[in-house]
């Protein structure tokens, strides 16, 4: 149930894998002889699969570690190749690789406008184009939230970008191969994406640079990926994250149809069981395998701890040893007792009804545990806060 923080490789990516650790061991970037031909054909099939599953032109796509360095990459890079235009806009429910490089940016002498989001997790459009100057270089607005799963209006911020002449950044970690989007009908600029998400490989990930936007690299020597990414070319990966992307090309409709009935069986079985529930973010834009809730009257450690045997998590993996609550949550307006008490469930392609419905009594039991028998109206002060 926490599939935002990975997902299981695919068997059969792992196939596809597999001959590029022995029997096609070479590296992409030796240009005379078999063994490095083999392995730059693979990168560019696989550079072919990447760039389909966004509607891209597969030459420009460059490979990069992950969705953390590819957000880096398009932050710094982009802020940096336009010096004359030292200001950025982001939202307040960034991911922390778009929060922090901003921050470092800010150290720079950079302007960073952190927009608030409504307290259903989307951004006001108004108030991104009240927000956008002259002499802003970027905007950068997640795809989809990697804690509540709240899918932002990315066309018509792209649609407010490009006509004033800002470049667009978009970090699609958790919606690449979960929803269905392309590069031109959002109008992005830059995109980053990594293969874990969709069950491929960790290690290996993805950013679309679009030909003409101005970009410094953050890493040198040897020139790989258009001089915009060097190093030697992780080909094993590469291949698996091609092979993985294909896959989810071809089954994200019916997947994300079967994932959306299974979180729906998830919380309609968890609100039947217990009051007190509260989903987090719109449950109209949203992810079909996310559900968000906090659980009132609910300590959060005890909580999370009481879940042995269920993989959940309370926010991102990257802030899981922070013992602040999550930011997100604090960002829609929940306090800081029902950011605490809340839980993630992210569902995978592999998970299955009898899962889900295990889910549901367990957690259920638990909160009723934790709650000690009281009746509802004794956490009244939460309660509160809940929707009628």
């Amino acid at each position: 149930m926490d599939s935002h923080s990975t997902t299981p490789v695919d068997p059969r990516v792992v196939a596809t894998m597999l001959p590029f650790f022995t029997e096609h061991f070479g590296n992409a970037a030796s240009r005379t002889h078999a063994f490095g031909w083999r392995a730059a054909e693979a990168v560019e099939r696989a550079r072919q699969q990447t760039a389909a599953l966004v509607g891209a032109s597969a030459k420009d796509i460059i490979f990069t570690s992950g969705a953390t360095e590819s957000n880096n990459l398009a932050i710094l890079g982009a802020a940096r190749a336009h010096p004359s235009r030292r200001h950025i806009v982001t939202l307040a429910t960034e991911h922390r690789a778009v929060l922090d490089p901003c921050r470092h940016l800010e150290h720079e002498g950079f302007d960073i406008t952190w927009l608030p989001v409504r307290s259903d997790g989307l951004v006001d459009l108004d108030q991104l184009a009240d927000a956008l100057r002259p002499e802003t270089v970027l905007v950068s607005v997640m795809a989809a939230n990697n804690e509540i799963g709240v899918l932002q209006p990315l066309a018509a911020i792209g649609g407010l970008t490009r006509e004033r002449g800002i470049l667009f950044h978009t970090d699609t970690a958790q919606a690449a191969g979960k929803v269905s989007f392309d590069v031109e009908s959002i109008r992005a600029d830059l995109v980053s994406f990594t293969a874990h998400k969709i069950y491929g490989p960790k290690g290996i990930g993805a950013l679309y640079v679009r030909r003409r936007t101005g970009l410094t690299p953050i890493l040198f020597g040897g020139g790989h990926e258009r001089g915009l990414r060097s190093g030697t070319l992780n080909v094993p990966g590469i291949a698996g994250f091609g092979t993985a992307a294909a896959l989810c090309r071809q089954e994200m409709t019916a997947e994300s149809e079967r994932l959306r009935a299974l979180r729906d069986r998830l919380n309609a079985g968890l609100h039947a069981r217990l009051d007190g529930v509260l989903v987090n973010g719109s449950m109209t834009e949203r992810l079909p395998h996310n559900l968000n809730l906090s659980f009132a009257g609910v300590d959060g450690e005890s909580l999370l701890t009481g879940l042995n045997d269920i993989a959940v998590s309370s926010g991102a993996a990257c802030t899981s040893t922070m013992p602040e609550p999550s930011h997100v949550l604090q960002a829609i307006g929940r306090n800081e007792d029902l950011a605490r008490a809340s839980l993630r469930f992210g569902l995978c392609r592999f998970s299955t009804e009898e899962e889900v419905d295990y889910v549901v009594e367990t957690v259920a039991s638990l909160v009723t545990r934790l709650r000690g028998g009281s009746p509802f109206d004794e956490f009244a002060a939460d309660a509160a806060e809940l929707p009628s």
